[in-house]
């Protein structure tokens, strides 16, 4: 079950990646809901994101809050 939020908030990240704010405000709502492990997993996963698309590094402080 919970694989597969992480997976749903991989997706949602995705969607939003095109709107900073969105973006910030999505990953702050999944570092609330998913499981320490699956928050490592997501960070590597957003920093390849970031390599895409860099107007989203302004969202990294909530991951290493």
């Amino acid at each position: 079950m919970s694989r597969a939020m992480y997976d749903y908030t991989k997706a949602v990240l995705h969607k939003v990646s095109f709107d900073v704010s969105l973006f910030c405000i999505e990953l702050k709502k999944a570092l609330t809901r998913l499981l320490p492990h699956e928050i490592e997993e997501l960070k590597i996963w957003v920093h390849g994101l970031l390599e895409q698309k860099p107007q989203l590094n302004k969202c990294l402080i909530y991951l290493n809050a």
